[in-house]
């Protein structure tokens, strides 16, 4: 940051945090205040006596009881890609399981079925991290999700946009179904929970197809905060209401990741309630685009698939050709993604976004799994050339750099800093990308740039005019 003041400031990646210098004239762009809940646990507890549309979860779960004795209970979470709160005093899943128990139902006909959707499994140690201790110690069955498991799936129908629906059979066979999630806004379906713990969560692979196909996704409405005319939403709830949903549990985060508000009850109507109290503090009124905006992953960007969020957030308050620093730490298995996410993104790198997304809009395009997110990266990269995106994140080897589009923020530091210590190791390379990207702008005869760090990661939305 040399000629320029600085201040520290922090990259909130959930358990993880980075502090960095960044330059004292820059904006930080927050989010609304919101009120955490000052009892989060009575507050569950509320709202599953006092649900919206629906009668209370005691009430379904024992008449779902006094139909069949051997009923069996289907209950929904989120991955590990979602920092759906499971445990601690602000958990939603042992509440859930409690009156499930209590209304009559036996831990060997609970099972909780985690919707992986098509990413890969969620492991038994991170499984251990993500639930409350009493659902382990109760008995239940905690399942993962198998897209790809024909025998797992059955087969509801074809959906008005054409999606051969294929989702698990232990959710559909289950006398009681109830799903739980998180609210927060999303770069695709508009906002997450609600319907998306079944489509994409609990589908098939072929069943992805058209909900994260190529012309769905290029549709400008299928974007943050928007839900009216989101062909994804509109697709998504389609196929939710084959396959049907008895109860929700949804909940909205501050940025410290507490409960702002529960929202359980009717799948549509909860869902609902949750968007429009998101809205209203997640949206962050930005006057102009910026020159250079600097934003992190938070707690999703465990791996370069899903830091595709960060990266359409960032970009959106950019003006065209400016410049943007994605800082993450990655902590997945694969801190890249899928073998053919690889695949798509390397081809987006070597023949540019104009021409990747002719192709697979193309009708001789195959579909290919994970194609969704090179696309949305490709939307970032019509915006920006390669040139002016840099990704900063630890977890990556010199040939996974390699494949991804932009700088990496590896290349900035000639070598020299500590990889063993991540939280150094990365400020270290958002600041170099930071002096880089200052000194490109000023070189192209440009005065001092707008700067902009969103200090929410892709949780804070900018609302660009």
């Amino acid at each position: 940051m040399a000629g320029r003041e600085t201040r520290q400031v922090t990259m909130d990646l959930g358990s993880f945090k980075v502090a960095f210098q960044l330059r004292q004239d820059a904006d930080i762009l927050t989010m609304a205040p919101s009120r955490p809940l000052a009892d989060p646990g009575a507050a569950v507890r509320a709202a599953l006596a006092s649900p919206i549309g629906t009668p209370p979860l005691a009430h379904i779960a024992r008449g779902a009881i006094a139909r069949d004795a051997l009923a069996q209970a289907c209950v929904v979470i989120s991955d590990n890609t979602r920092p759906v709160p499971y445990r601690s005093e602000s958990g939603i899943l042992w509440p859930v399981v409690e009156v499930l128990l209590q209304a009559g139902f036996s831990p060997e006909r609970v099972t909780v079925l985690v919707a992986t959707g098509t990413h890969r499994p969620v492991t038994e140690a991170e499984l251990g991290t993500m639930l409350d201790e009493r659902v382990l110690a109760a008995g239940v069955s905690v399942v993962n999700h198998d897209c790809r498991d024909r025998g797992g799936l059955r087969y509801l129908g074809t959906t008005s946009r054409g999606t051969r629906l294929r989702v698990s059979r232990i959710y559909l066979e289950a006398q009681l179904k109830v799903v739980t999630g998180l609210v927060e806004s999303h770069f695709m379906a508009g906002a997450s929970g609600g319907r998306k713990a079944i489509v994409p969560g609990l589908v098939g692979e072929e069943s992805t197809r058209i909900f994260h196909g190529a012309q769905m996704l290029a549709s400008p409405l299928a974007r943050d905060l928007v839900l009216d005319g989101n062909p994804c939403h509109e697709e998504a709830l389609e196929g939710a209401r084959m396959a049907g949903a008895d109860f929700t549990v949804n909940v909205t985060l501050d940025r410290e990741f507490r409960l702002t508000g529960v929202f359980a009850g009717h799948l549509e109507h909860a869902h609902a309630r949750a968007v429009e109290a998101l809205t209203g503090y997640v949206g962050i009124p930005v006057a102009v685009p910026y020159d250079i905006v600097v934003i992190h992953g938070g707690r999703v960007g465990i791996n370069h698939y899903q830091a595709a969020k960060a990266a359409v957030v960032g970009a959106s308050a950019l003006r065209d050709r400016g410049r943007l620093i994605i800082g993450a730490h990655h902590t997945d298995i694969d801190p890249v993604g899928s073998l053919q996410y690889r695949t798509v993104l390397h081809l987006l790198k070597l023949i540019g976004a104009d021409s990747f997304d002719r192709l697979i809009l193309s009708p001789d395009w195959s579909f290919v799994h994970d194609q969704w997110e090179p696309q949305m990266w490709a939307k970032v990269l019509r915006r920006i050339p390669p040139e002016n995106l840099y990704y900063c994140a630890t977890g990556l080897s010199r040939s996974d750099y390699a494949i991804l589009p932009g700088i990496g923020g590896r290349s900035l530091l000639a070598g020299c800093a500590d990889i063993t210590n991540p939280a150094a190791f990365l400020a270290a390379m958002v600041e170099a990308a930071l002096d880089d990207a200052v000194r490109a702008w000023t070189a192209e005869g440009n005065a001092h740039p707008r700067v902009a760090f969103l200090a929410d990661g892709p949780y804070g939305i900018p609302l660009v005019g």
